[in-house]
């Protein structure tokens, strides 16, 4: 019995913990406005996420969100339309804005209006499209009749290969679209290879000292610092070793909320930012120590939260505070109760001006990666299971009751366990919580994520 449950949980996870350890392929939305990317957005990911309005602009922020075609990891992206006659593209110009579009893309969806045919700011953005060298896949919307496939054959003109025509509103020919870009997606984005050692993510808002902290810990000027937030633009890596250890330090652009994420260069930094938080293992979320915690810092912890990835909190410019003791003390306790995303995380106090602090920034680093690694024997990990559940039995909801047959330990990196239960319906996110809590008391996982799957089986397969 137990090697069958053990096969069972293996197989339940292999897909999901390969997804969460790979770069994750892109695509780019790109098009004019009111062509239905919005609408294509929420059709692949499943919910209504984009905002989808007849109206012109509607998508002024870029949107982004992770799925799974066919068994390979996407993020789609959303890119807001590009407007020739609007004041961004006077000041950028339209070329521009659709290099910066697909400079992070894998593979880049270029939507055009089946209903409208080519136009001249659809041929701008072709011409710059088809020497961008990214897969780049014509795609008609709003065909959702046979005259307008027949006619979107005009966008041929755009001298591009492969036109699809599809209506994202009622799901006509997105199959057939996705099963292409899953054809044509990279297995491994570029620049995976080359991290060595521990990968580390080092995010934060804008203009917290997260370059001045790369610049301390390597000891020399690697990364262009300024006092004007959103100096750092593009993810850069640079390997060293600490204490014998490799590492690879990931410097990224500052993230916003989505709704401070402004058009043009910018909300391309942030989706370069989420892939380095994606590529890593541990990312240190740098928080301005003169300005204390904010609701934006706790915005970016949740990133780091959804990617199952380790956290440490390095408090940043803390040669700028007075009265250091007492705010030290202050500042903990509003980071204790504000920043709960990863329980146990550490808090570590930096200046990156005076290099203090960071080689316990390092070494808090070294051990949330370490906790990343903790397997739990089998055996002593039911006995504990069972002696949680025996002490506080879960609440029958609907009249039925939570039964658990067997937990395993499945993956590292992030510690990922799978429940074996009668009805994975009846688990309560406080439940859940209370026997993510038992283990963290048991084996400590202080600063990382802890994947908890709950399986449905009968007891007659028990």
């Amino acid at each position: 019995m137990t090697e069958s449950f053990e096969q069972e949980a293996a197989s339940a996870v292999e897909a999901a913990v390969a997804s969460r350890k790979a770069t994750r392929c892109v695509i780019a939305l790109v098009g004019r406005p009111n062509v239905g990317k919005s609408t294509l957005f929420n059709r692949l990911v499943g919910r209504r996420e984009a905002i989808v309005e007849d109206i012109p602009g509607t998508t002024r922020d870029r949107i982004y969100a992770d799925f799974v075609w066919n068994g390979v990891p996407l993020t789609v992206v959303d890119m807001g339309g590009l407007d020739p006659d609007g004041e961004d593209a006077i000041t950028r110009g339209i070329q521009v804005q659709a290099r910066e579009g697909i400079e992070d893309a894998d593979v880049v969806l270029f939507l055009v209006d089946a209903r409208s045919g080519p136009t001249p700011a659809d041929a701008d953005v072709a011409d710059v499209l088809r020497r961008s060298g990214k897969p780049v896949l014509l795609v008609a919307n709003k065909a959702d009749n046979q005259a307008r496939e027949q006619t979107a054959t005009e966008f041929y003109t755009l001298g591009l290969d492969e036109l699809f025509t599809i209506s994202a509103h009622h799901g006509i020919g997105v199959r057939d679209l996705m099963d292409r870009v899953a054809e044509v997606a990279p297995p491994e984005t570029e620049g995976q290879a080359a991290v060595r050692g521990i990968p580390v993510a080092i995010v934060g808002r804008p203009n917290v000292g997260k370059s001045s902290l790369v610049n301390a810990i390597l000891g020399e000027e690697r990364v262009l610092v300024s006092p004007i937030p959103g100096t750092t633009r593009d993810a850069i890596d640079s390997s060293f070793d600490f204490e014998g250890t490799p590492m690879t330090l990931i410097d990224t652009a500052g993230v916003r909320r989505a709704g401070k994420v402004e058009q043009g260069i910018e909300k391309f930094s942030v989706m370069r930012s989420i892939r380095a938080v994606q590529r890593s293992q541990v990312a240190i979320l740098v928080i301005d120590g003169a300005e204390g915690v904010t609701a934006q810092d706790a915005h970016v912890g949740g990133y780091i939260q959804e990617a199952l990835k380790g956290l440490v909190i390095a408090v940043n410019k803390w040669d700028l505070s007075k009265e250091m003791e007492l705010e030290r003390e202050k500042l903990q306790m509003e980071l204790a109760g504000r920043v709960k995303f990863v329980p146990g995380a550490p808090i570590v106090f930096t200046s990156a001006k005076n290099r203090a602090g960071i080689g316990n920034l390092l070494r808090a680093v070294m051990q949330v990666h370490l906790n990343r690694e903790i397997r739990i024997n089998t055996g002593d990990l039911n006995r504990l299971m069972q002696r949680a559940i025996y002490d506080h039995p879960p609440a029958a909801i609907k009249g039925r009751t939570l039964k658990h047959f067997y937990v395993t330990q499945a993956a590292t990196s992030p510690p990922t366990f799978v429940f074996f239960v009668n009805d994975d319906k009846l688990i309560h996110f406080s439940y859940r919580r209370y026997l993510e809590n038992t283990l963290r008391r048991a084996y400590g996982f202080e600063g990382t994520t802890i994947n908890m799957q709950f399986r449905s089986r009968t007891e007659q397969q028990a």
